[in-house]
């Protein structure tokens, strides 16, 4: 089946460019010589996992131990649980997945400490864990330098963990288009984790993994002297987020909802069958948020639930009829998948297959 062919408003990918993308990451980790451990939040998906570890991929990433479950189910056993694990609940399944994989932790409190080491006494395989700073996102994680030293000096004396390093996101570099203004916020996160480490070591504390994210600033982490690994995501798809970034292209999006032009209420106005539902609403009503592949004489303003709502450049010689199919770059690809069941499979604008987003909705 060719693609226009499908019914919709489907998630589509381009095996092809899903490939090129996952090779060209897996190539600069190795020639940055930094280990690559790509987040799967992104496609959810174990088949899309498992291509990223035979691309050389030293483990995976996932932010909740629902997500690790699906992973570990599905065969992957190198797997870093980049979120705090907090409750009995969460603690049983983690111990459950540590019998079938190596699992890592990042935290940034004692009190999550505490329940890890008591899970790693309890089986008496001490648990692996990173401790998180804060370099400039302001989400989770303890600032740089005497806080973090603090906090990693009382996780060292806990009994059945294993402090192994440092682990940041620097989230805040995702807001930057600026490349230069970009590099000072990369220059500066790594010289905080490189201080804190230092002072770590001063009081014996040897932390020899510096772990660091962000598909946006993975090219210029991954060259940062001390940076021993990197977990980029959004990588694998692309969207128009990482457009406006510089570090990715219409070409090198390989993610699309399909959709259908369902209406023409005026000449310059189109409707798809595409809505909020299927792009989710981040970014919403920002230039350029939504783009249509090969078709710049489209603009897309808004949607609603069900509907997406656009522009023609008339002017342009812009033609739309009710009936066409339309290729459309979402802006967030990670929320935009956790919208759908299934992603249809394509190369060369053929119809291959299916694959099932088997980590849809583990958020716990």
């Amino acid at each position: 089946m060719k693609v226009a062919g499908l019914d919709t408003p489907t998630l589509v990918v381009d095996l092809d460019r899903l490939g090129a993308n996952i090779a060209d990451m897996a190539s600069r980790a190795t020639s940055a010589g930094v280990r690559l451990r790509p987040h799967t939040k992104t496609h959810k998906i174990p088949e899309i996992a498992r291509l990223q570890v035979a691309a050389g991929a030293a483990g995976i990433t996932c932010a909740k131990v629902g997500e690790a479950e699906v992973m570990v189910d599905a065969g992957l056993d190198d797997v870093l649980i980049a979120y705090p694990v907090l409750g009995a609940q969460k603690l049983a399944r983690l111990r459950a997945l540590r019998e079938r994989a190596r699992i890592l932790v990042s935290l940034d409190s004692v009190e999550v400490a505490e329940g890890l080491g008591a899970l790693g006494v309890a089986t008496k395989s001490p648990v692996e864990v990173y401790v998180e700073v804060d370099t400039g996102q302001h989400r989770l994680g303890t600032a740089p330098g005497a806080p973090t030293v603090d906090l990693a000096r009382q996780v060292a004396g806990i009994r059945g963990l294993t402090l192994v390093g440092l682990l940041t996101h620097a989230g805040h570099a995702n807001s930057v288009t600026n490349v230069a203004h970009r590099r000072v916020l990369i220059e500066r996160e790594i010289d905080d984790l490189l201080t804190t480490q230092a002072l770590c070591a001063q009081i014996g504390l040897e932390l020899v993994e510096i772990s660091v994210g962000s598909t946006p600033a993975a090219r210029l982490e991954a060259t940062s002297p001390g940076v021993t690994e990197m977990r980029p995501g959004t990588y694998v798809f692309n969207d128009t987020a990482t457009i406006d970034h510089g570090v990715a292209t219409g070409d090198t999006c390989a993610l699309h909802v399909l959709a259908t032009v369902v209406g023409r209420p005026t000449p310059e106005r189109f409707v798809i069958d595409a809505g909020s539902k299927c792009f989710s609403s981040d970014g919403a009503g920002t230039s350029g948020w939504l783009r249509v592949a090969g078709r710049d004489d489209l603009t897309m303003e808004f949607t609603t639930e069900e509907h997406g709502v656009g522009t023609i450049d008339l002017a342009r010689g812009g033609r739309l009829s009710i009936g066409d199919r339309l290729l459309v770059i979402p802006r967030h690809v990670c929320a935009v998948v956790n919208l759908f069941d299934t992603v249809t499979t394509t190369r060369g604008g053929e119809v291959t297959g299916e694959l099932r987003v088997a980590g849809r909705g583990r958020v716990r």
